[in-house]
């Protein structure tokens, strides 16, 4: 039995495969997942209903199991304000700094060779899209028993 909360397999054999400076894309409901990721990276569909996983539950998780150097979101064009679940990742994953992405830069990123992992959510909120890059772990999280 494993010790983290973090239970799914696809999910895990991706992480235990990707390294320092791989990506992993949180995807809301609306995201053109099978046009807008890189062509290595495994998807996961979490997406059985709508509204029944968002991208912050997820992230919750994700949080917990990996170190994250880097976070972009997907922003709406400058007319329009910055959509709720934006602050509601910056506050998560503060105090690293989240940079914004315009949608069709963020879909560019998404392709990235560097990308191991897209998991696709039933979030319904727009511009729910996030990208993390994984970090490195810090020295001395290893536990042994």
């Amino acid at each position: 039995m494993l010790l983290t909360e973090l239970l799914h397999p696809g999910i895990l054999e991706s992480l235990a495969g990707a390294g320092h400076g791989a990506r992993v894309l949180l995807a809301d409901g609306h995201y053109p997942a099978s046009t807008a990721t890189g062509e290595r990276a495994r998807t996961v569909h979490l997406n059985l209903a709508p509204g029944l996983l968002d991208v912050t539950t997820v992230l919750d998780v994700l949080l917990r199991a990996l170190p994250v150097e880097a976070a972009q979101v997907m922003v709406p064009p400058e007319d329009e304000p910055e959509p709720p679940a934006i602050a509601e990742y910056r506050s998560m994953l503060a105090p690293l700094p989240v940079d914004t992405l315009g949608r069709f830069e963020f879909y560019d990123a998404a392709r990235s060779p560097d990308l191991a992992l897209a998991i696709v959510t039933a979030d319904t909120r727009t511009y729910a899209n996030l990208l993390l890059t994984i970090g490195v772990r810090a020295e001395g999280t290893l536990t042994t028993r």
